[in-house]
């Protein structure tokens, strides 16, 4: 492939074409772009943006959509992770593309980093959208640091790619891939603060909670955009789970 120069180069063309093919899929528009906007906007409705009363004892004094906004930027991350690239994964190798990238010696780092990489680019789009209702709808608190927000989400983005890949490289189907990631989509959305805020949540939930991705980084982006510093402890949870769930894909990935 013309050394570490042409892989590269490969990178970055699968990448552009993934963008494109992500964004013909009716799944993708549905959860990264609409399906997080029209939840904040039900929520909105309901609490409102006054950080006070009710949303002092529940979303920690700074109104509701200040809680909402970053927790859904989170939301983006995870639904382009867990439900749109164990799809692209399986359906690859369930129609032969892999094989034909293994045949062209397309390296294994190239194919999954393509993914990752339009998954963010995706995420950032969605992310955007996000803030930007907010912004326009409600009066949010916006980051004082925008390259702190920025990091976090990298941080976010890349443990739940890390998942997404992982599920692509040992689920059988694209039909098993897909319930899979939906499973873990709306069990992590009503239980890792992204839907009821963790100050309502029963003992049991908070305690399923705390094996969830999406809690720590829900909090880490609630940190980062109401200005409360660096969530430490959940940025070395994503981290890790980044790490490992990446080394994973690798080693266990298969092109047919």
């Amino acid at each position: 492939m013309g050394g570490r120069g042409g892989g590269i180069r490969v990178l970055l063309k699968l990448t552009w074409i993934e963008l494109k093919l992500f964004l013909r899929e009716p799944t993708t528009l549905v959860f990264t772009f609409a399906f997080p906007v029209v939840l904040l906007f039900v929520l909105g409705e309901v609490f409102g943006n006054q950080p006070g009363g009710t949303d002092r004892r529940i979303f920690g004094g700074w109104g509701a959509m200040n809680y909402y906004v970053p927790a859904y930027i989170a939301v983006v991350a995870m639904s382009v992770g867990v439900i749109m690239l164990p799809t692209r994964l399986t359906g690859y190798r369930a129609g032969g593309v892999l094989r034909r990238f293994q045949a062209s010696l397309v390296p294994v780092w190239a194919v999954l980093g393509s993914q990752v990489l339009a998954a963010l680019v995706l995420g950032v789009v969605g992310s955007v959208l996000v803030a930007a209702f907010g912004a326009v709808f409600y009066p949010v608190h916006f980051p004082d640091s925008l390259a702190q927000l920025a990091a976090v989400f990298l941080v976010t983005s890349a443990a739940f790619a890390g998942i997404g890949t992982l599920l692509g490289a040992v689920m059988p189907s694209t039909r098993a891939a897909q319930g899979a990631g939906l499973m873990l989509f709306f069990v992590m959305l009503f239980l890792g603060g992204a839907g009821p805020p963790t100050a309502v949540m029963s003992a049991t939930m908070k305690r399923i909670g705390d094996f969830l991705p999406l809690t720590y980084a829900v909090d880490a982006l609630q940190a980062a955009w109401n200005g409360t510093g660096w969530d430490a402890t959940a940025l070395i949870v994503l981290g890790a789970i980044a790490i490992v769930t990446g080394w994973l894909s690798l080693r266990v990935y298969r092109w047919g």
